[in-house]
């Protein structure tokens, strides 16, 4: 690819993404939206990169395939780990490895090839879901910027994705209130002890109707 003053790349997420106002400042040619995108518009804006970091749509085939290995998704997972919604609260409602993915998008949900990834280790005993959510966006933020150049002259790396993983939906999470008592500002350590204790009572349970 050549430098993108040839064309814009189009960056879908937050308006006050720092990877949204780091591109700027390196001098990027960036347009930015958290609308759901047409197809027309990768012509009508000259589009020859696109960049999604937490966004809310999906993407579609007739979009990605006007932009051949130059479409990326930064994704708070390790992936093939908690693709979908919520990855840092799966990862540690399912004890999955933590830790942040640049991939290529495809017609699946998180599915795309990996560029790199970072594992991230946690002190449970000290954390809540929002502070470990906080360190996850900044790491995968570094890991962005460190790697921009090689991702945009497309001289990165890429690999699939390695086994099935775990994928969560959105609607998923309800499920799971009783363990959030505070949301998002619930403690890691008090969250793994609710799961352990759901898992000790349903131990007991069938160990129970064993005996009957």
């Amino acid at each position: 690819m050549n430098q993108s003053n040839d064309g814009n790349i189009l960056f879908l997420g937050d308006d006050n993404s720092p990877s949204l106002k780091w591109l700027k400042s390196i001098g990027e040619s960036v347009i930015h939206t958290a609308d759901n995108i047409e197809s027309t518009l990768i012509k009508t804006e000259n589009i020859i990169f696109l960049i999604s970091y937490g966004y809310r749509y999906i993407i579609h085939k007739n979009i990605l395939d006007q932009l051949p290995s130059r479409a990326i998704n930064l994704h708070i997972s390790y992936l093939p780990w908690n693709k979908g919604a919520d990855p840092n609260l799966w990862s540690f409602v399912d004890d999955t490895p933590k830790g942040v993915s640049i991939h290529y998008l495809d017609a699946g949900i998180d599915t795309g090839d990996i560029i790199v990834q970072q594992e991230v280790q946690f002190d449970t005993l000290q954390e809540t879901l929002a502070t470990t959510y906080q360190q996850l966006q900044m790491t995968i933020q570094n890991l962005f910027q460190q790697n921009w150049q090689s991702i945009k002259t497309e001289s990165c790396p890429r690999h699939p994705q390695q086994g099935k993983g775990s994928f969560h939906k959105l609607k998923d999470k309800e499920s799971l209130s009783h363990w959030l008592p505070n949301d998002w500002n619930t403690s890691v350590s008090l969250l793994q002890e609710s799961i352990a204790r759901t898992a000790d009572t349903a131990k007991l349970g069938t160990k129970s109707n064993r005996g009957k």
